[in-house]
């Protein structure tokens, strides 16, 4: 092979290399939460979880995870988790749960302008929840 259809190959690498790192840091979730302006969160101790009415769930165990990794982060603030109504905060939580689709391509062939086969499948994978 010669420098040039090396050369073209080590471009084509590196662009498919860039995208590919694109494509991943533009994937993420959206967090949002709500409280008073000026709310003075110090004086607030104990907190109670509370379902959010038409709110969207995941399947059992996903919501024990997400409560458990919730739980540590409110225990490693001073917050204690209560069962009583009279708790300071009534902490709740939704999610979005859709469906990504999910690209499996395969390719062959000799080199650049030498011919050479290729294949592409889309599916769409069940999320969990579902």
């Amino acid at each position: 092979m010669n420098s040039k259809g090396i050369n073209g190959l080590v471009q084509f690498a590196v662009l498919m290399g860039i995208a590919l790192f694109a494509c991943g840091t533009a994937i993420g979730q959206d967090v949002t939460y709500n409280a008073a302006p000026g709310t003075d969160f110090s004086k607030f101790k104990t907190y109670k979880w509370v379902k959010i009415a038409g709110a969207e769930y995941p399947d059992q165990i996903l919501d024990s995870q997400i409560k458990q990794s919730i739980d540590s982060q409110l225990a490693a603030k001073g917050f204690t988790k209560s069962d009583s109504d009279n708790a300071d905060l009534y902490v709740g939580y939704q999610v979005s749960i859709s469906q990504e689709k999910q690209w499996n391509t395969y390719g062959g062939g000799v080199g650049w302008r030498m011919g050479g086969m290729a294949t592409a499948t889309s599916s769409t994978p069940s999320s969990p929840g579902a």
